[in-house]
């Protein structure tokens, strides 16, 4: 089993953040992201070129020793086919973590989310079938509490016009809403959490859209920026200048690049308050 990677360096870095200004509040999460076909963890561009990336029973629990704060499973595929996620791997997964484990993919009713539940889920993120069917969020956050609740939202900047749309399926189907007016729905209907990932950035490791993140930091929910990250100083940026609550990324863990570990050291150095 792989139980770690290597840091790029045992100096800690310091960008010259104020610390008072960015460690006050909660503490920040660092969440690795584990997107899976096939059973397969599998990392491409803007949901594109996927190329297998690990095995994300082994990665979880790597992820885990490294200081990971939550582990989010996502099965990319089950919208677009039509299916509930894997349920066997979900078990597999969640029997080996004491931190939460956040997964989604697949979910349409209820009942999907009190299987997932069941197999050991923490908490359930839904996607296309809450763009779809809206009260699906109110039928999840009354039924199981907001704090299971959390709303994926991948948005594309509008081109030549302000704001974002929110796409569907993958990435392969514009919805035609505003991704701000559609979170800020979600959060009258229960939502308790809001995953945003940036179409525009996802994979392309230029760092995360701190304009989108800054848009949505204004939410009374708790905010994930994703996408784009590609060092430890883009978790800094994100938390510092994008207003985020917590920060998920896969390419730079799953190929080694930075330990969990890596990132929060980091943070430390430059004040912002996380857990060690």
């Amino acid at each position: 089993m792989r139980t770690g990677f290597l840091p790029k360096s045992t100096e800690p870095m310091n960008f010259g953040y104020n610390s008072q200004e960015i460690g006050a509040g909660l503490c920040k999460r660092i969440i690795p992201c584990l997107d899976v076909k096939n059973g397969r963890t599998v990392k491409g561009v803007k949901f594109q070129g996927l190329i297998e990336a690990g095995d994300p029973v082994e990665q979880s629990l790597a992820y885990e020793l490294q200081g990971a704060d939550e582990i989010m499973l996502l099965d990319i595929t089950a919208s677009v086919e039509g299916r509930a996620t894997t349920l066997t791997l979900v078990k597999e997964v969640a029997r080996q973590l004491s931190i939460p484990l956040t997964v989604g993919g697949g979910i349409t009713n209820v009942r999907d989310v009190e299987a997932l539940l069941a197999a050991g889920a923490d908490k359930v993120s839904m996607n296309t079938a809450a763009v779809v069917n809206p009260e699906l969020v109110r039928d999840v956050a009354e039924s199981f509490g907001s704090q299971c609740c959390v709303v994926a939202i991948d948005a594309r900047l509008n081109a030549g016009s302000e704001g974002w749309n929110v796409l569907i399926r993958g990435g392969r189907d514009d919805s035609g809403r505003d991704a701000l007016d559609w979170a800020r729905e979600c959060v009258e209907l229960g939502a308790g959490e809001i995953l945003l990932t940036s179409w525009d950035l996802d994979g392309t490791r230029s760092g995360f859209d701190l304009p989108l993140t800054r848009a949505f930091a204004e939410l009374p929910v708790p905010i994930i920026a994703s996408g784009g990250a590609s060092s430890p100083a883009c978790f800094l940026d994100v938390f510092s200048s994008g207003g985020a609550d917590a920060a998920l990324a896969a390419s730079i863990f799953h190929f080694g690049e930075y330990t969990v570990g890596d990132v929060k050291e980091v943070l430390t150095s430059n004040g912002v308050k996380v857990r060690i």
